[in-house]
């Protein structure tokens, strides 16, 4: 069997099994696991793969995301290590960027009493949490509303973006992968992160351990544009090696 052959069949059986060991594949196949290896090794780099503790699963594919309140509440106590994590990256005096998201949410909870910072939003729901502290400059990007995340977005969002020079960029995403990077399932919201992006000196990607290895529609920015990922100890299936060979610093909550 050719080595394409096999790497076709093995992504049909990881459809069928969900989760399969090298040793597993190495049998059924009858070659050597080091063949195994290389032909993972190939389907990881086309993004169709990850390995997860001594095994592989398939790369799935996210197409929407659950309402706002189930997604404030699955993995909260992981989202708020998170966001006292990032915190520790945000130093007096800076400018940044806080994405739409439940878990950049986390990060405006941990900085309410810092000094002397500017942070700029889309959400209404972090703008609020921080409306009462003193010591912070809130700028609300402005744009259409989107009443059940309470996020903005939209042309409007996008020019006051592109009007603003950050030094630090908190991204909130529901698919990041070490090859393909910053994905969405929404081309509406892509434009948005794009310029966050595109305005900050620094990308930060915030992001619970679900959200990592998996693949959605829209390509937002590709993994030369981050700069660190911020993710729970419950990532622990990741290979760190092939992360930072990435260019990307992973950071553990």
């Amino acid at each position: 069997m050719l080595p394409l052959e096999r790497q076709q069949k093995i992504v049909e059986l990881l459809k069928e099994k969900e989760v399969l060991t090298v040793s597993e594949l190495s049998s059924y196949f009858q070659v050597h696991e080091a063949t195994i290896r290389r032909d993972l090794t190939v389907l990881e780099k086309r993004g169709m793969m990850r390995r997860s503790h001594g095994g592989v699963m398939l790369v799935k594919e996210i197409y929407s995301e659950p309402t706002f309140q189930e997604r404030e509440s699955a993995q909260y106590e992981e989202k708020k290590r998170i966001g006292e994590k990032a915190a520790e990256f945000i130093e007096d005096g800076d400018s940044i960027i806080l994405d739409s998201g439940t878990t950049t949410l986390h990060i405006a909870k941990a900085i309410q009493n810092r000094n002397n910072i500017t942070v700029v939003t889309n959400d209404i729901n972090i703008a609020a949490i921080l409306r009462f502290s003193k010591t912070i400059k809130v700028i609300v990007s402005g744009g259409v509303l989107y009443p059940e995340s309470f996020m903005l977005n939209g042309i409007i969002t996008n020019q006051v973006l592109n009007t603003l020079n950050i030094q630090k960029a908190f991204i909130a995403t529901p698919a990041m992968h070490n090859v393909k990077g910053i994905t969405h399932f929404d081309d509406y919201l892509v434009s948005a992160k794009r310029a966050m992006i595109d305005i900050a000196k620094k990308v930060i990607v915030v992001a619970d351990h679900t959200k990592l290895g998996r693949l959605s529609l829209h390509s937002v920015a590709g993994v030369d544009k981050v700069h660190d990922l911020i993710t729970g100890k419950e990532a622990n299936f990741i290979n760190l090696q092939e992360w930072e060979s990435s260019g990307i610093q992973v950071h553990f909550a």
